[in-house]
């Protein structure tokens, strides 16, 4: 039996001639085939595959996390990333400026309240000796031991050790900041306060100032005006600035000539500064002069209790020599007890030897006017320096 085919009149086949559209890919995976060669109105070839690399948005993701990558290991690299030490203290020397902190002023990044007890009352001396030409970052050294480097009055203790110790047992997070500094445990700071001897500076004394800010040490160089109230360790080195609490170490040298931002004093000399070096060994009594030239001796780690008169040294006026400041590093050193957190099994009856903190990093002085030293006394302006402790 035939069937006839429809009578629609559509065509029932493919129309001869070559095809109108683009051929189709073979499903086996393999390469689209070549479109015909012959005939008119052939279909555009496909466009080859381009590379991964030549894909503009992918370069540029590429090129983003590389630079991310190589600007984290810049700054992981730094010396002065939060792994070596405090929030913005330390020993670095790049900054080259130091901080003038005028005797009375509490100055910046303070840790307490004043607790000096006097006025600025110890009468100023200029070192004698060594005044031969220096490195533009080199100061004179002084011994802690010199007779007349500090001053007072007799049976008055410059600093109220007691008040200070009051002010950290009320603000933890300050003492933990100040025992991470001269690098004991918080719990030891009252001993260590109480170990260190209540003075005035009777030169103008380079040092290293730590500060607090932002819940962590800051440290900076600075100049401490003579009549400073300072408390000094067994060595003699200035180990507590008392009108502001902050701990101080010794000055670090500079890579040259530094400029002193902050104001100056009527005499201030930058030749006529010091550093003071840790004694040879431990000091049993200062021999400190009072305003009106009396001499009388302090013994080491007393408040001014046991006081006695003496006489006038042969040599009133402390010998100094060019030296430049640097780190203490030998078992010489004048160093706060020696415990590093979080060990315990330190002798809290008086200072140790040992090489200052260096958890910190170097931050530049609080006050940025600078100028530049005459050398001779600059009234109340800024002047430019050697450093000196």
């Amino acid at each position: 039996m035939s069937v006839d085919p429809p009578s629609s009149g559509r065509p029932t086949g493919p129309p001869s001639g070559p095809l109108s559209g683009p051929s189709q890919p073979p499903s086996g995976g393999g390469p689209p085939s070549e479109p015909p060669s012959g005939g008119g109105g052939g279909g555009k070839e496909p466009e080859p595959r381009r590379p991964w690399w030549g894909s503009v948005p992918r370069v540029a993701i590429i090129a983003t996390a590389v630079v991310a990558a190589v600007v984290l290991a810049v700054v992981l690299s730094r010396p002065d990333n939060g792994g070596t030490g405090a929030s913005d203290g330390g020993t670095s020397t790049a900054s080259g400026e130091v901080f003038l902190q005028p005797a009375a002023d509490t100055g910046p990044d303070e840790f307490t309240e004043s607790t000096a007890q006097e006025d600025s009352s110890a009468s100023p001396v200029t070192p004698s000796g060594d005044t031969e030409s220096a490195p533009q970052n080199a100061v004179r050294g002084v011994n802690g031991d010199a007779p007349g480097l500090y001053g007072g009055t007799r049976n008055v203790a410059s600093c109220d050790v007691e008040k200070q110790i009051k002010y950290f047992e009320d603000a933890p997070d300050k003492e933990r900041a100040f025992a991470s500094v001269v690098r004991i445990q918080p719990s030891e700071v009252p001993a260590y306060l109480r170990s260190l001897t209540p003075v005035q500076l009777r030169m103008d004394t380079r040092v290293t100032n730590h500060g607090y800010k932002n819940g962590a040490p800051t440290t900076y160089q600075a100049v401490l005006q003579a009549g400073t109230a300072a408390l000094v360790d067994d060595r003699g080195v200035p180990r507590v600035r008392c009108a502001c609490g902050n701990p101080l170490s010794p000055p670090v040298a500079q890579q040259s000539a530094p400029k002193t931002t902050g104001t100056s004093w009527p005499g201030y000399k930058s030749s006529n500064v010091v550093m003071v070096t840790p004694s040879p060994k431990p000091v049993d009594e200062f021999v400190m002069c009072e305003p009106d030239g009396e001499w009388f001796k302090r013994e080491a780690g007393d408040t001014g209790d046991k006081d006695h008169k003496t006489k006038k040294p042969d040599k009133p006026s402390p010998s100094a020599s060019v030296t430049t400041p640097t780190a203490p590093t030998d078992s010489t050193s004048s160093q706060p007890p020696t415990s590093e957190p979080p060990t315990s099994d330190t002798d809290t009856s008086g200072p140790t030897t040992d090489e200052p903190p260096t958890s910190d990093t170097q931050q530049p002085p609080p006050d940025n006017n600078t100028g530049s030293d005459t050398g001779g006394d600059t009234g109340g302006g800024t002047t430019e320096q050697a450093p000196a402790s």
